[in-house]
This record gives structure tokens, C-alpha cells and sequence, in this order.
């Protein structure tokens, strides 16, 4: 059943969520909707509009040292941990009016629907507008997340733009206080709760309503290089090559049946994302070749499996193509972020009384619930993505879904503020 068809089921107000939705959307760079950067003019000016929706909510607002812009709902007894639900408003260049946004308005709505109906909870709730969850011209993402969780380094902030600012620079310029961020690291959080769009294809083809996340994987990136020799294509025969481009040739297809396999039992993914052939030439047998490899799993055995058995292959491709491996390094890893699973429960519960069909699905894409479980049982659910677009114009997800994700949201927030004690 279509949820046009059952709308008296959803406390929320359906027209005034999509309304703030397309109103946030607006705030864009004209010549490429829907871009709102993390430390731009229109990035300001949509944390503006959106300070002013938390006012009219009735919340308190304030931000804190990264700068996360926060929404605070206070609840009848302030002794109890608080409730956060958050995401983010930046967005990547020419990206959707969706991804992050509606996690942060579905938030707003949820607390502006507990008013509509008399309802204030035991406990305090917050709606927070990470700052800067995708990745910046710093070459960081999730700043704010990271700030709340204690995880923002001192290396972190001497990060550099292209122009020559500062990561530290850039915090305070849009009022953060970076120095004073050991306060911001947040001990009174007692459930975090993120709603994003899937990103992916799975909840759309398979006809369901709302994603129940149950982690959000970990993501390892190893960096393998070829070293041969670069000879003259036409004159070097076949026997005598040492050509580097045939071993990694080798290693990316080895990346795909690896982790096909691994895949057949539960979520794994990887890709090889970076070829670098020198001296790229189309007369010139390949002399050095440069990849890059992620993969990425809720399981970190699964990691280790895959990166154990990437490194004998690689350096068996390196003897059968009369190279030499000159690196196998691991340039970044994460650990795998479990979602709670009481919260999934509810999560899964406040659904079911709504009517919408779940599925439990991995998220295999970073977001801030990342770092907030780091210092607090958290948990995210996904609504569907058109044709799994994102990070595009043409992401979409239609009203009476991003309806639908709110609807769980309200819902699954009474529920824990009934069963949450400390």
C-alpha cells in the first residue's frame, strides 16, 4: 500500500517537511544546484535559515566549538541523558537536495510534531547540523562529528585548501573556537539517532520502505606499487618485458574475485580506484604502476582476509611478470560502527506500527553516526534512493518517502524516551 493511501498513520506533517526541504535546497550556487560547501557564504546562510526554523520549533539554539549548529528541546527531567538526532547540511559540489539535509529537517520536524501533539518527552532532545560531514576542500570530512567525539587531532586542523587556508582557520572564520574543542566532546548523550537517504539501489528494487542500518562498515585503503622497466613497445620482445601494468592488471582483477567472494556470505565490497601507469605512453611497455585499493566490510576479519590474501597475490603477480613489488602500504584504515541494538529495535518497531516494510542492510557509506558511536549508542535508518543516485542533481527521494523515514524517526524517538533511562 502506497503511503499517499494511509497518511493518518504519520504524526508528522508531511507538506511542511518537504517544503523545508526544498527551502534549504534553495540556498545553492546557481550555476551548479544543489551546492552548498561546508565554510561557504551559502553554507552560512543555510545554517542562518536553519537557526531560525530550530527558533521557531521552540529550541533553544547555540553552537558548539567545531562549529555543529544545535537545536535543543529540553525535556521534564534534565538529569536524564540527552537524545540527539543529526546529520548534515553542507553538500558535495553539484550535489542533492537529500543527502545529509534530510536527516537534520526530519529531526526538526520530529520536535516541531511533538509540539503539534502535546507531547514533551523525559528527556532532553537536540537536532544537530553536523559542520562539514562530507569531504572539505581540507581534505577532511565529518569535522564536527569529529569534534564532538574527542577524535579532531591537532594534525587535523594544519590541514591545508588549495587556497592556502587552514582547516583551524576556517572553523574560527565561521565562528568555531578549534582551540576550546576538548569541551565540546559531548559525555550526556544518551541515544544518537541519523536518517539518511540510501545512497544505493537495494530498498528501491526490492519494494521496501525504510532501511534498518546495522553498522556502518569500516574502510581500509592500501596503496601497491609495480616497478619494471620502460621499454620500447615495438622493439622489446614479449619474453623479455618486465611490464608493470600486466601485474596490476592481475591485481585488479584478483580485487574483484576477492571480494566477490567474501561477498557471498555477508557485505563486502572493493574497488580499485587508482591507476597510475608511467610513463602512459602508447609505444612505451608500462615501467611503474601505481593503485590504489579500498575495501570495505562491517567485519573487520573480513578486512583482514581480504588484505592477507591481496598481499601474497600481489606478490606473486610481481614474479610472473618479471617486476617487483616496491609497496604494499596501507595509507588509511577505520573501524566498522555497530549500530545499537536496542535502538534498532525500536527503530524497527515504530515502522512496523506505521505499516512500512523494513530490511536490515549495511550502510557501506561513512556518516557522522560513525564518530557519535564512539561516545554513544547510536543508530541510522535509510529511505530510498531513486535509480540509487546521490551526490548528484538527480538524487532523489520522493515526498511521502522522506515522509515515511520522519514518520519512524518521531515514532522511535517516544519509544526510546520511554525506555532510556541512563
Amino acid at each position: 500500500m502506497n503511503l499517499v493511501e494511509r497518511p493518518n498513520r504519520l504524526a508528522i506533517d508531511a507538506q511542511r517537511l518537504w517544503s523545508n526541504l526544498m527551502d534549504l535546497a534553495a540556498i545553492t550556487d546557481n550555476a551548479r544546484p544543489y551546492t552548498r560547501r561546508s565554510f561557504s557564504g551559502l553554507f552560512v546562510e543555510g545554517r542562518t535559515w536553519l537557526r531560525r526554523r530550530f527558533l521557531d520549533a521552540g529550541m533553544t539554539v547555540r553552537e558548539d566549538a567545531a562549529p555543529n549548529l544545535i537545536g535543543r528541546l529540553e525535556g521534564q527531567d534534565p538529569a536524564l541523558p540527552v537524545i540527539a538526532i543529526g546529520s548534515h547540511s553542507d553538500t558535495v559540489p553539484s550535489g542533492g537536495r537529500f543527502d545529509g539535509i534530510l536527516g537534520v529537517l526530519a529531526g526538526l520536524e520530529a520536535v516541531r510534531s511533538l509540539a503539534d501533539r502535546g507531547i514533551r518527552l523525559r528527556h532532553t532532545v537536540e537536532v544537530i547540523d553536523f559542520l562539514a560531514e562530507e569531504p572539505s576542500e581540507y581534505g577532511l570530512s565529518c569535522v564536527g562529528s569529529r569534534v564532538m567525539s574527542g577524535s579532531l587531532e591537532d594534525r587535523h586542523l594544519a590541514l591545508t585548501a588549495p587556497d592556502g587556508e587552514q582547516l583551524i582557520d576556517a572553523m574560527e572564520r565561521i565562528g568555531g573556537k578549534p582551540h576550546d574543542r576538548a569541551g565540546a566532546k559531548r559525555t550526556d548523550i544518551g541515544a544518537f539517532l541519523e536518517l539518511h537517504i540510501e545512497q544505493g539501489r537495494v530498498l528501491e528494487q526490492s519494494g521496501t520502505d525504510i532501511g534498518i542500518v546495522t553498522g556502518i562498515v569500516g574502510i581500509v585503503r592500501v596503496e601497491i606499487v609495480f616497478q619494471g622497466a620502460a621499454d620500447h613497445a615495438g622493439t622489446t620482445p614479449m619474453d623479455l618485458r618486465a611490464d608493470a601494468l600486466v601485474a596490476a592488471a592481475e591485481t585488479v582483477m584478483q580485487v574483484r574475485e576477492s571480494a566477490e567472494k567474501l561477498a557471498r556470505k555477508r557485505f563486502f565490497v572493493a574497488t580499485t580506484g587508482v591507476i597510475a601507469s608511467e610513463p602512459n605512453a602508447a609505444n612505451v611497455v608500462p615501467g611503474r604502476v601505481r593503485l590504489i585499493v579500498e575495501a570495505r566490510s562491517e567485519h573487520v576479519a573480513d578486512l583482514e582476509t581480504f588484505l592477507a590474501e591481496l598481499d601474497a597475490f600481489t606478490s606473486g603477480a610481481a614474479v610472473r611478470s618479471r617486476v617487483k613489488r616496491t609497496a604494499f602500504t596501507e595509507l588509511s584504515r577505520s573501524l566498522p560502527s555497530p549500530c545499537n541494538e536496542a535502538l534498532r529495535g525500536h527503530l524497527a518497531a515504530a515502522a512496523e506500527s506505521l505499516g512500512l516494510s523494513t530490511r536490515e542492510m549495511p550502510s557501506g557509506a561513512g556518516h557522522d553516526a560513525a564518530f557519535m558511536g564512539k561516545i554513544a549508542p547510536m543508530a541510522m535508518i535509510f529511505v530510498p534512493s531513486k535509480d540509487g543516485r546521490s551526490h548528484c542533481p538527480e538524487e532523489w527521494t520522493a515526498p511521502e518517502q522522506c515522509a515515511a523515514g520522519a514518520g519512524v524517526l518521531l515514532e522511535a524517538l517516544i519509544r526510546i524516551d520511554a525506555a532510556l533511562e541512563h
